[in-house]
């Protein structure tokens, strides 16, 4: 029974790595559109988008790192996320960084729905998923509205 319960851990850390992992092209994809667009849209892209996913990409990242802790296993150092190719259309980016986050989120729905952080009994967990998904849910409705924007 051990190894399945350390089986399940280690599926859930490198299910929540590739969550984490889409959250950092997420926003190096805004950080590229925020360069390319004007003062007004810029500043409405780092409210309404931007920091959500920081806050997002922070709360999976300590989830992580804290869940491997109490189990012993190894930790992971996240690297920033690439944006993609560069494209001096604000629109590209933003794009990218929608689909970037319903990745992440789809990664960690799939995550709770599986059972497996109940069946490992991690209450910490559930919640970092929970919280991870809350803080991105409007995101992509708010990125495509700016989307429609963007442009005209």
């Amino acid at each position: 029974m051990a190894y399945t319960s350390e089986s399940a851990r280690r599926q859930l850390l490198d299910d929540l790595a590739e969550a984490v992992d889409q959250l950092g092209v997420a926003l190096a994809s805004f950080s590229e559109a925020y360069e390319e667009v004007d003062e007004h849209t810029a500043e409405t892209l780092e409210d309404t988008l931007f920091r959500p996913v920081q806050a997002a990409y922070g709360r999976a990242r300590r989830t992580h790192a804290e869940f491997a802790q109490r189990y012993g296993l190894p930790t992971r150092a996240f690297d920033a996320g690439a944006p993609g190719l560069h494209s001096a259309d604000p629109r590209v980016h933003l794009q990218r960084a929608i689909e970037a986050i319903e990745r992440a989120d789809h990664v960690v729905a799939e995550m709770q729905d599986s059972m497996l952080p109940v069946e490992v009994g991690d209450r910490e967990l559930r919640d970092g998923l929970t919280e991870t998904r809350e803080l991105i849910a409007a995101v992509p409705a708010n990125g495509r509205q700016l989307l429609r924007l963007i442009g005209r």
